[in-house]
């Protein structure tokens, strides 16, 4: 979308992390230095953490474009919150080897004879296990049992481990992991930028693909930029890319300060939403879902029969009840004329004054019932929004397979 408006050869802060996008800030540099320290010491655990969207998946891209293949093979690892057993064969099949109906003795000799054939062959084995706070004890054991394989004195294989903050508290603090840790030779932790190096960044991405200077920024702009993103890359991209489709929407060839500013505003009503009670939805079923969401009827969960239970689901309002209520108010006041009531229209039409014998609790029963209807309209409202909040982010991913705005039931709705 805003790539075409602006002329780009490509979408320049999609999500998906993209080595050939990698950015040296002082922390990655840092980072990198911990890592070639790593390499060249060819045994033992580097331990890199930051926070979700930091850039660590990012930054070990980048070093395996660097490393000559004939020389290392690197794998890696991402479903990683699983036990033991399941992790080891897991590892097995990134080294391509069969692990079904092995014993774990017999699939640890193969892979033990795995590694034995890559350094005969010059080649040492790098294992990259990302996600490293998903690891459960069991499972970081056996990565550490891994590391024990040798060949002549030296170690078959070395391991990254990449996680969020909270692995490092699993890692040095865990009573049962003291020999793991002894065999940690560096760690690092990456920061988010600096406010110096957000205009750098943001320029560097564009340059990628193509930015000729349409559109500039101001400024101002970059600051703004910083203070919504604290630093941190993924935020960072995800706000630059609302604020290009803004300015291709909007035809703008200079982003100020206001741009931002309604922009961020933009992202903040959206995330207004009440995300926990959203289900999150797989790509391919966010346009049958906006669909079906457009059209379905309000469906009310079932009246608790429990009355002791602080959070009972609201009973289904009784509409016939609703309508002879009115109806008995409209004939105690002498007219004729008798209101329906629906989902649709509730409470939409005048209603005649009620005569002083109208039983109050019934009164107010129907308002309860009325307010409930209303408060799960405006909840189906949210999950409509979110939907096709959903949808733009699919756009922006995957522009080819977006649906066609001319033939979509869902944009046409």
């Amino acid at each position: 979308m805003y790539d075409q408006y602006y002329g780009f050869t490509g979408r320049p802060f999609q999500l998906t992390p993209d080595p050939s996008f990698y950015f040296e800030s002082g922390t990655h540099r840092k980072a990198m230095s911990y890592l070639g320290y790593g390499l060249a010491q060819g045994e033992g655990f580097i331990v890199i953490t930051g926070d979700v969207g930091a850039g660590k998946t990012t930054l070990v891209g980048h070093l395996m474009n660097t490393i000559d293949p004939n020389r290392l093979t690197a794998v890696k690892l991402v479903s990683t919150q699983v036990e033991g057993d399941d992790l080891l064969r897991l590892v097995a099949e990134q080294f391509g080897l069969e692990w079904e109906g092995q014993s774990k003795a017999e699939l640890l000799r193969s892979m033990e004879e795995y590694l034995r054939e890559q350094a005969r062959a010059g080649r040492r084995t790098l294992l990259i296990v990302d996600e490293g706070q998903n690891l459960a004890i069991s499972a970081l054991e056996e990565l550490r049992m891994l590391s024990n394989f040798q060949l002549g004195g030296h170690s078959l294989l070395q391991i990254f481990l990449l996680g969020q903050p909270e692995f490092r508290q699993t890692l040095f603090h865990t009573p049962t992991l003291e020999q793991l840790r002894q065999r940690v030779i560096a760690t690092h932790h990456l920061d988010p930028m600096e406010p110096e190096e957000v205009e750098p960044y943001i320029l560097h991405r564009l340059k990628k693909v193509g930015w000729t200077g349409n559109p500039s920024f101001a400024p101002e702009a970059y600051e703004l930029i910083f203070d919504y993103s604290d630093g941190v890359p993924r935020r960072l991209n995800v706000l630059v890319s609302r604020l290009l489709l803004f300015g291709a929407v909007e035809e703008l060839h200079r982003i100020s300060v206001q741009h931002v500013r309604n922009v961020i505003a933009e992202i903040e009503a959206d995330r207004g939403i009440d995300e926990a009670s959203l289900a999150p939805l797989p790509v391919e079923d966010v346009v049958a879902h906006a669909a079906a969401a457009v059209e379905a009827p309000v469906e009310w969960p079932a009246a608790s029969t429990d009355d002791r239970a602080p959070f009972a689901a609201p009973a289904k309002p009784d509409f016939a009840e609703a309508r002879a209520l009115v109806a008995g108010q409209a004939a105690t006041a002498g007219t004729e004329e008798v209101f329906e009531l629906a989902p649709e229209t509730a409470v939409a039409a005048p209603v005649a004054p009620a005569a002083p014998a109208i039983d109050e609790v019934q009164v107010a029963e129907l308002q309860r019932q009325i307010a409930s209807l209303e408060d799960r309209l405006v909840e189906q409202d949210a999950a409509l929004r979110r939907v096709l909040d959903l949808l733009i982010e699919w756009v922006e991913r995957d522009p080819e397979n977006a649906p066609n705005p001319a033939t979509s039931k869902v944009w046409a709705a």
